[in-house]
């Protein structure tokens, strides 16, 4: 049998094609993501789950003019397949390679880049908008799924979507939840009954006759329809938020998402549609199909069994640390409750749920909500741990400010993936934690070095009951520290000396403390000895600790794993206000550049970033050396 696929570079040629060849795609089209995904890793599961749709949504739209947007982007690797990208996709997450997201910079098939949830419609409402404008004809099309449904931005851009005449197809990718009754032979007719010209037509012609009749009578005639309608299809909710709903149907069967894809182009309404398609996480492959997370993010694995490889470290994960300490507490503390935004697992607040599933609380993609939720526990003496990624947490900053910092209440934020992440590149890189933290008053901002610090930062975080407080911690494992018992605390605005030398201090704020270990190895090779000092908190500065080092150092360099604004920022006003730089301290931060970086190893984005072993000596010895070339004026 000849590959279709082989002969799809673009979705125009994939439009060549009889409707009855599309199958087939299907099967190759799965078997090649699998393929891909085996070598690179990724998000596997969600891709799986929308060949079919995928493939119909091309087939049917004349992309990328007319415009098709996905939520997220974890289920975007088979567009990215079909549109251009098929020769790099072994490039996936990789250094210089595509990204895991969608990106519009990458192709001009991504109108919008995504990796964070809850967007596309928001983002689909002002492209149909900017059309209408222009008085374009072209469609706009938003995918949505299920879980990306629970965040509140999405229920904003609906409703202002239903209260508008511009027309947006949104189709909600339904692979978990259960606002619909199960799809069958029935559902589907009715479903392609509901999209088709004759129904939309009947539905118009009825409306104006009812127009004609008394206000009494007109609205409850508009109200026997609209239930009728609910009934068939249990689309009520999208109804009354303004929207003409078609569904369910299977997202899995092309006789289904043809004839309802191609009645909706089709349509002459003005106003949103939403399509609501069910599909399977994980769909056309066993491993997936059995596994309990569908394969939502994979290592690289074996294809044919689904084996994934294993990491051969046995040092513990930063999130495992962090759940587990919290878990031992929580044994002896029955006020201690843990929060998450729809990262149970990646938090290590699961470890938490197995021990105490009534006090550990999944709210989905809600930041927002977790937070204010928290702020709420907190003030009937409950002790919330609010464990969210850094990336994530800025959804969420208005609360964090006005609902806990303000009211100066004790919810307690274990900030996960601070600094570089990796695979998943600029959208996910924890950079701004610190600062946009450390601007708020009341606030403790601290940052272990290391997993040991970590117990210990959580342990001394439960006892902190008049305001809220923040341990930031990477991705990944740890360095394989002892970890110490739950009576072993830090003290509050403390920094700790590592070692002393003399000329130069090194401030250390985070995850870098090991490279400046190494590169004091190196220094110290050369004739430069070093002090090092772990600042522990950004917030409150151990100012004492600082101004002694400012003041018995020729050179001062602070280094932290976030942007501008931060760490370095705070101890340069320090000594700028003690009047430190008046009697010639050389001082520089080393910090992230003021850019994104792209998806690489976190090895190779520190590099890019400049905040290795090797970057710290360069800038002492430039320092030392005077080899910054800087001109001073007399």
């Amino acid at each position: 049998m000849n590959k279709l696929l082989d002969k799809i570079n673009f979705p125009s040629d994939l439009r060549l094609l009889n409707r009855s060849q599309l199958p087939q795609l299907a099967d190759e089209l799965r078997k090649e993501l699998i393929s891909a995904v085996s070598e690179t890793g990724g998000h596997l599961g969600a891709g799986l789950g929308v060949i079919e749709l995928t493939i119909a949504l091309h087939f049917m739209f004349d992309t990328p003019k007319d415009r098709l947007i996905w939520d997220v982007g974890h289920q975007a690797y088979p567009h990215k397949i079909l549109t251009g990208r098929k020769d790099r996709i072994r490039t996936l997450r990789q250094g210089g390679g595509l990204s895991g997201f969608t990106k519009r910079s990458e192709s001009n098939y991504d109108p919008f880049g995504a990796a964070h949830s809850s967007t596309s419609i928001s983002a689909g409402l002002g492209m149909s908008v900017a059309r209408d404008i222009e008085g374009k004809t072209n469609n706009i099309i938003s995918v949505i799924g299920d879980g990306a449904m629970s965040a509140g931005m999405a229920y904003e851009a609906m409703n202002n979507a239903g209260s508008m005449d511009s027309r947006l197809i949104v189709i909600l990718n339904d692979n978990d939840m259960s606002i619909a009754p199960p799809v069958g032979a029935m559902s589907s007719y009715l479903a392609k009954l509901l999209s088709g010209k004759s129904y939309i037509g009947f539905r118009e012609m009825f409306k104006k006759l009812a127009d004609k009749f008394p206000f009494k009578l007109k609205k409850t005639i508009g109200q026997a329809e609209e239930y009728l309608r609910g009934l068939a299809t249990g689309g009520t909710l999208f109804e009354e938020m303004g929207f003409f709903y078609v569904g369910p149907i299977n997202g899995h069967k092309f006789e289904d998402l043809i004839p309802v894809l191609e009645n909706v182009k089709n349509s002459k309404h003005n106003g949103p549609f939403l399509i609501h398609a069910i599909t399977q996480k994980g769909k056309g492959y066993k491993p997936a199909e059995e596994s309990a997370d569908k394969y939502h993010g994979v290592k690289k694995f074996n294809p044919a069994t689904g084996e994934q490889k294993k990491s051969n470290s046995n040092v513990m994960s930063y999130q495992n640390v962090f759940g587990e300490t919290l878990s031992k507490h929580a044994d002896l503390d029955d006020k201690i409750v843990a929060i998450t935004a729809a990262m149970p697992d990646g938090t290590g607040v699961n470890i938490f749920n197995k021990k105490f599933p009534k006090r550990s609380f999944d709210v989905g993609i809600a930041e927002q909500h977790a937070v204010t939720f928290a702020a709420g526990l907190a003030t009937e003496g409950f002790k919330p741990y609010a464990a969210i990624y850094s990336t994530f947490l800025q959804r969420a900053y208005d609360q964090v400010v006005h609902d806990v910092a303000i009211q100066k209440l004790p919810v307690r934020f274990a900030i996960d993936r601070a600094g570089l992440v990796g695979a998943d590149g600029a959208t996910h890189a924890g950079s701004f934690d610190i600062t946009y933290l450390s601007t708020l008053p009341n606030f403790i901002v601290m940052a272990p070095s290391n997993e040991a610090e970590l117990v210990r930062m959580v342990n001394t975080s439960v006892h902190i009951n008049d305001r809220p407080c923040a341990f930031r911690y990477p991705r990944g494992n740890g360095f394989g520290y002892e970890l110490p018992s739950l009576d072993e605390t830090v003290e509050i605005g403390k920094g700790k000396l590592i070692r002393e030398g003399d000329k130069v201090c090194i401030l250390n704020f985070g995850a870098r403390l090991e490279e400046c270990k190494l590169a004091i190895n190196k220094l110290k090779a050369k004739g430069i000895n070093p002090t090092l000092v772990d600042a522990r908190f950004a917030k409150p500065l151990d100012e004492k600790l600082v101004l002694d080092c400012a003041r018995n150092h020729e050179v001062f360099i602070t280094i932290e794993e976030g942007s501008i604004g931060g760490f370095g920022s705070h101890v340069s006003y320090l000594l700028s206000s003690k009047g430190l730089f008046d009697k010639g301290l050389k001082f520089r931060n080393m910090m992230l550049p003021d850019r994104f970086i792209d998806q690489d190893t976190p090895e190779s984005m520190y590099t890019v970033a400049g905040l290795n072993a090797d970057d710290i000596c360069n800038k002492i010895e430039d320092v030392l050396f005077n080899k910054d070339n800087i001109k001073i004026i007399k």
